[in-house]
């Protein structure tokens, strides 16, 4: 099964991970499958935008959860919601039947976990080339049901700009409004035009709501 991938060629596939040598491995493990495909890599989100913002025709997204940057699923949404026509494929070492159903149902369009081996990663990846949806056959039956809420609240989040999203991924880290500015390369105020604007859009009254409205978006979500 895994040679059909090679009649579903991709010819740019982005993969976003933190560790240079998963990406490595992963390039090198998928390269004799796919042929001539073009693998470009992220380090960050930050570099995963632009990686996308310049190649609005890639394949695929390979994204680990865990990126410098982003905040959860969060970042997760931002894609599935600004490029509605990339395939974003959640790759972790999380392998929790309610981190997997969260993922999809934020618009993964598959999650694989990096235990995975080879065989299991190509198959997936061509089942995903093909527009299915695909989780490992071992946590199918154990997936809970969708929480309704935090749909909601992505719903809400995906309505934020780029601009926005990353202003508010900075105020979820903790950084001032002249932090911002600085890092962002405009004024303070502008930065807290747009922190106004993310409140509005969540639907809350200040900073610390905020943060505790994205932080319902980490993989391991704090009881609030």
């Amino acid at each position: 099964m895994a040679n059909r991938l090679i009649a579903l060629h991709a010819e740019t596939v982005i993969v976003a991970d933190d560790h240079p040598l998963f990406r490595t491995a992963i390039k090198e493990a998928l390269q004799a499958s796919q042929g001539e495909t073009t693998f470009l890599e992220a380090n960050s989100f930050e570099s995963l935008q632009v990686l996308v913002d310049e190649n609005q025709d890639v394949d695929l997204v390979l994204l680990d959860l865990h990126m410098p940057g982003v905040s959860g699923f969060a970042g997760l949404i931002y894609l599935c919601k600004r490029y509605p026509s990339v395939p974003v494929v959640i790759i972790s070492a999380n392998e929790d039947p309610l981190v997997i159903q969260r993922a999809l149902d934020h618009g993964a369009a598959g999650f694989i976990p990096k235990s995975s081996d080879i065989k299991t990663i190509t198959n997936a990846i061509n089942d995903i080339l093909m527009g299915e949806i695909w989780a490992p056959v071992s946590t199918q039956a154990n997936l809970p049901g969708s929480n309704v809420s935090e749909l909601a609240l992505a719903e809400r989040m995906a309505q934020l700009t780029p601009q926005q999203f990353k202003v508010l991924m900075m105020v979820s880290q903790g950084l001032l409004n002249k932090q911002i500015a600085y890092e962002m390369g405009i004024s303070e105020a502008t930065v807290k035009a747009h922190v106004t604007a993310i409140m509005n859009k969540l639907g809350v009254t200040n900073r610390t709501q905020a943060v505790l409205a994205a932080s319902k978006l980490d993989v391991l979500r704090p009881n609030l």
